[in-house]
């Protein structure tokens, strides 16, 4: 199964914007998530090999980013 790849930054916007979808994020939210992953150089290996920046991964990404990365909850 050959999966048509993306640019670096057409991933991160899809990380951003599956965070958006799957777990009802602000886009702010998502951002900010993906932000976070970028400066601890989550992404870096993306960065080194574009071909795995597909939609599977941007998938996978988006949940093991938000696990990792995401905004603790207010009110607690």
């Amino acid at each position: 199964m050959n999966q048509k790849t993306m640019t670096y930054e057409q991933h991160l916007d899809e990380v951003a914007t599956l965070l958006t979808e799957i777990y009802t994020l602000s886009d702010e939210a998502a951002i900010a998530i993906v932000m976070c992953a970028q400066a601890a150089d989550y992404f870096s290996g993306h960065d080194d090999d574009p071909s795995i920046c597909t939609q599977a991964r941007a998938e996978l990404d988006a949940r093991a980013v938000f696990k990792q990365y995401k905004p603790a909850r207010k009110g607690r």
